[in-house]
């Protein structure tokens, strides 16, 4: 039988002498609700078209909706509907919106359902956090990038290293289960879980106090909260991968997080999942720059059932602070890379032969990576803004060649280093539109100059930087269109301001923001800009469109964020406010 519920503050006080290794649920299902009509795994890979059921929207991570109510010829009429003030910290949220009401993830595990069409408040939920939360997981935590719907539920990961589920229709806690103690292993807690198979799957940014016991992707029981398996990303010794840290000790393996949602395959039954850099990032100072260190910077193809790993590939053996933990997209498609477009490809391709492939830009180098999403094998790779990070990746093997004159070597050494931890491509997230068969991508332009040092910048990863624009532009952002089938670019925009995530639509469209307030549809076979409207603030969250008593919306949330500071530094004649607001639009 699962144990009673409790509050967040008593279950936290009852467990923290238990082991973060084995945590149990805490406690039971969901109570019927008559009204509300059970969200299940046929539903999230098949969501209704007025539904945005998980983060991006659905599982293969396409952030594509067919609504077409809104498309080229009306996108000019766009209004606001309503909007609502969001409370007060980094906002990168989305929202999931089901049978007409809108639920979002606020800064500080608050989270809200709201009348879609209205914009007036059902209910709301504010976590009880301990005081010192974020003394030990990092001000990063404050963020809450996405929610899970299963059920009855609502699901989440929250800043105290639980994973929890509220009743959908009412806000009340149902279950809550603790991931790790945050006193002796804490992560940061910057996005929440996917449903694969009912089960609450989420990844974390494991702070290096917390040590490699932190760094863990950990499946749950979606209506009972029960963990089910846990998986780390650094190998422990004696287990496959442990001989590519050259026997740095198991406490030392540390920061290997998968802080962004995974991607899920049901037919294959296998979660991608993308991990970062290591701490320190140097790899002179663990053991040696030619030594793996898996599986950082890598795909892992996961078992959904077991969290084995099935398989792996690593798109760069990291020294920068380059992760690449971003969505990766599910699709089947002709694989035919164009030699004039694409720099790597696999020599053994029959050009034009249907695939499963995982594609898309999944780190922040900026380079495109198409991989047979069954097996893992190398198909292409091609670069979309200035790197020199990567000289060469084999075609045959897919194994990655870093360029040893930018690679640290010892303390005080300085570099000129592109892109950067500001991001070509950060966590703003890309979308493809089927219609097209192109995928979009906002991606900047950015080098700097990057210190190996103990002293100062970013103590983590033993780097400080001077961020700059890459040589040879002016335009920090972009927001590019690339084939999926043959890697060539279909359109390219170019703005002095960093872009920022995007989604695509039944209606031609390509909707997306910027650093300087600015959120605009493009077209998504052109990419003419058709209309654009200033929101004031940074269009920090995820662009979401949804359809309510028969009506299109589009809804997109501003604030401050992570990189934004940066961004703006670089481009310091852009002054947007830092209002955390969420705007809804739709036709008159």
């Amino acid at each position: 039988m699962p144990r009673p519920f409790l509050s967040a503050r008593a279950a936290l006080a009852a467990m923290l002498t238990l082991s973060a290794l084995t945590p149990p649920p805490a406690s039971a299902q969901a109570p019927a609700n008559t009204d509300f009509v059970p969200v299940t795994d046929t539903m999230l890979q098949d969501p209704a078209p007025e539904d945005w059921l998980t983060w991006r929207r659905t599982l293969d991570a396409w952030g594509y909706s067919p609504l077409d109510q809104i498309d080229r010829s009306s996108v000019g009429d766009l209004r606001m509907a309503w909007t609502r003030a969001l409370t007060p910290g980094s906002q990168q949220g989305t929202p999931l919106v089901y049978r007409g009401v809108l639920y979002m993830p606020n800064p500080g595990d608050v989270i809200q359902a709201i009348d879609a069409a209205t914009g007036d408040l059902v209910w709301e939920y504010r976590r009880n956090l301990p005081e010192d939360i974020y003394d030990h997981v990092g001000r990063l935590a404050v963020t809450n990038r996405n929610l899970a719907i299963y059920d009855r539920l609502i699901i989440d990961t929250s800043a105290d290293n639980f994973a929890f589920a509220l009743d959908a229709a009412t806000g009340e806690l149902v279950w809550e289960t603790r991931i790790l103690d945050y006193l002796t292993h804490p992560a940061t807690h910057s996005a929440g879980p996917i449903i694969a198979g009912g089960k609450a799957i989420s990844g974390r940014s494991c702070r290096p106090a917390g040590g490699p016991d932190a760094c863990v992707i950990t499946a749950h029981d979606a209506l009972t909260g029960a963990e089910l398996w846990r998986r780390r990303t650094t190998p422990a010794p004696g287990e496959p991968g442990d001989e590519t840290w050259g026997g740095v000790p198991d406490a030392e393996r540390k920061h290997v997080g998968s802080w962004m949602p995974p991607s899920y395959d049901p037919e294959l039954n296998l979660i991608y999942a993308g991990t970062s850099v290591t701490s320190p990032a140097p790899k002179f100072m663990l053991g040696g720059a030619d030594l793996a260190h898996l599986y950082h910077n890598s795909t892992l193809a996961l078992d959904a059932d077991t969290g084995e790993i099935v398989w792996y590939y690593q798109h760069l053996n990291d020294h920068w602070d380059l992760d690449h933990p971003f969505e990766r997209m599910l699709l089947d498609t002709a694989v035919a890379p164009d030699p004039d477009a694409v720099d790597w490809i696999n020599p053994r391709l029959r050009p034009g032969e249907v695939r499963r492939v995982m594609t898309g830009v999944p780190g922040k180098t900026g380079v495109v990576y198409t991989l047979d999403r069954e097996t893992g094998e190398f198909l292409w790779a091609t670069p979309t803004i200035a790197q020199n990070v990567i000289t060469h990746i084999d075609g045959a093997t897919g194994t990655v060649t870093e360029n040893g004159e930018v690679t640290f070597s010892a303390l005080g050494q300085e570099m000129l280093v592109c892109p950067t931890w500001a991001a070509g491509r950060g966590w703003q997230s890309g979308a493809y539109s089927p219609l097209t068969g192109a995928m979009y991508f906002p991606m900047r332009n950015t080098c700097a100059r990057m210190l190996s040092t103990l002293d100062s910048g970013l103590r983590t990863y033993a780097l400080a930087a001077r961020h700059q624009l890459a040589p040879g532009t002016d335009m920090l952002g972009t927001v590019r269109g690339i084939s999926v089938e043959t890697g060539a670019t279909t359109w390219l925009h170019e703005k002095r301001a960093a872009t920022w995530s995007l989604v695509a639509t039944g209606g031609g469209l390509v909707f997306g923001g910027d650093v300087n307030g600015r959120f605009r549809a493009f077209d998504h076979e052109t990419g003419a800009v058709l209309w654009e409207i200033n929101l004031g603030s940074p269009v920090t969250g995820y662009p979401i469109t949804f359809a309510a008593a028969g009506r299109q919306y589009v809804a997109v949330s501003t604030g401050s964020a992570a990189q934004s500071s940066t961004q703006l530094r670089i481009t310091p004649e852009l002054r947007p406010s830092a209002g955390n607001n969420l705007f809804v639009f739709g036709l008159p």
